[in-house]
Order: C-alpha cells, then structure tokens, then sequence
C-alpha cells in the first residue's frame, strides 16, 4: 500500500508506492480519463511489488473529478442500458469540460514534470525513469515522453501520440499497446508508426486483436479482456526491466 502525498505547489497529490526491497527504477503511471480510481492505484501497487517507485499523480481531482465522481463517470459511460448511457451525457460533459480547457494540458505536464523530479532526485531511481498510462494517460504518456528527456522508456496503453511534428522530441524507448478493435487509435497507428520511425524513435507497437479500449482495465467488466491484459503485463515488465537496466 501506497501513500498519498502533495507534489511542490500544492495543487495536484500523487499516489506514491514503493517497493519492500531495492528499487529497479521509477514509474510515473498516468491514470485514465475517470482520475485517480482504484484501479489506478491497484496498478500502482503492482508495479511497486515488482521493483518500481511508483507516483500517480491526481490530475483531475483539481479540476472536480475525485476519484469517487470518476468511478461513477465510469459506470455511466460503460453502463448496458442505452438509457442510463443517454441520460448520464449532460453530467458527463460537464464534468469532463474542464480537462478540453486551453491550459489543462501545460497544467497536467506541469504536474508530470513534478512527478519525475521527485523520482529524479531519488538516488536508488536516478536516471532509471519510466513512464505509463492508459488512455487520457496513454496520451500523456507520449507528451510527457516527447517533453522531458529524462523519461527513458515510455509505455502508453491505448493512448493518442502528441503531434507528428513533436515524435521527434521523443528519446526514450516507446512500447505501445492497443486493442485491434479500437478503431480511431488502429485508424492512425501505420501513420504514427510512420512518422516515429522516420523520427529515429525506438517504437514497438503491441496490437491485441479482438481487444478493444480499455482492455487493461479489470474494474470494468464491458471492457477488461483478461488474457490481452495478461501478456501486456508480461510485456510490461519484461520491458521496464531491459529498458530501465542499461539507464
């Protein structure tokens, strides 16, 4: 179990687990669009048991989205009934606004930043800093990548990359994964694959067919796929393990 604790300013807390024996590194881990839920900080303990100081930051809880209104976001977005799905719109668009605002983004990389300071100025991390996330932290993930240099592996889950122009920006490793009936994301991936690689940027792109957004999520029954969440897991660590060695 982890502990919550407040990054320099004040404004965002963060989630930080550390691991029982000697550190293999350090993981900033981006939550998903519904914040900094259960299932956030469950991940973060895993990664914690296997070596990794881990800090999730709360990046919607200043914007009105604790993790509580997150879990209920959640069961209304993913909810069977069309009804409820239908009913629950307004209150998810108005809760979700803040996050589309023009300064959200420098915000969020404002508190990433702050994250991998406070992992950077660890003496067992030192340069051995990794980051992951899943969907609107799968796309942070990528930003955060493409804007500090310190990160060195980077490990987006079902995330959109930053801007073609800016993948050259990115020098840490990249290993990313989707599901194959994600259409939007499976939609951009040969041009983004394209354009990392063009960038010299060392891209692998783990494709689950039959998965869709979301897979990793076993919070979320409409969308958890256990055996797509399984290997990405395994891929995950074996590539923290490589990536974060040789730092």
């Amino acid at each position: 179990m982890g502990q919550m604790i407040d990054l320099p300013g004040g404004a965002v807390s963060a989630y930080l687990c550390e691991p029982t024996g000697p550190a293999r590194g350090g993981v900033v881990l981006i939550h998903e669009i519904w914040g900094l839920v259960d299932h956030i900080t469950d991940v973060a303990d895993r990664l914690a048991a296997e070596g990794y100081i881990t800090i999730a930051p709360d990046l919607l809880g200043p914007v009105g989205i604790p993790a509580e209104l997150g879990t209920e976001l959640q069961s209304i977005m993913f909810n069977p009934d069309p009804a409820v799905r239908s009913a629950g719109q307004p209150l998810l668009r108005e809760r979700m606004a803040p996050i589309h605002a023009p300064d959200f983004a420098r915000f969020a990389l404002d508190a990433l930043h702050a994250c991998v300071d406070h992992l950077a100025a660890r003496p067992e991390v030192a340069e051995r800093i990794a980051v992951t996330g899943f969907c609107f932290g799968g796309s942070y993930s990528f930003a955060l990548a493409a804007a500090d240099p310190r990160i060195v592996a980077a490990a987006p889950f079902y995330g959109s990359p930053p801007a073609l122009d800016a993948v050259g920006d990115i020098t840490a490793s990249v290993y990313a994964f989707y599901g194959g009936t994600d259409e939007r994301l499976m939609r951009s991936l040969p041009e983004v694959t394209a354009a990392m690689t063009d960038a010299g940027v060392d891209l692998t792109a783990q494709v689950y067919p039959g998965a869709g957004h979301a897979f990793f999520n076993d919070t979320n029954p409409q969308t958890y796929d256990p055996a797509a969440a399984a290997d990405a897991w395994a891929r995950l660590l074996a590539f923290l393990e490589w990536s974060l060695a040789d730092a």
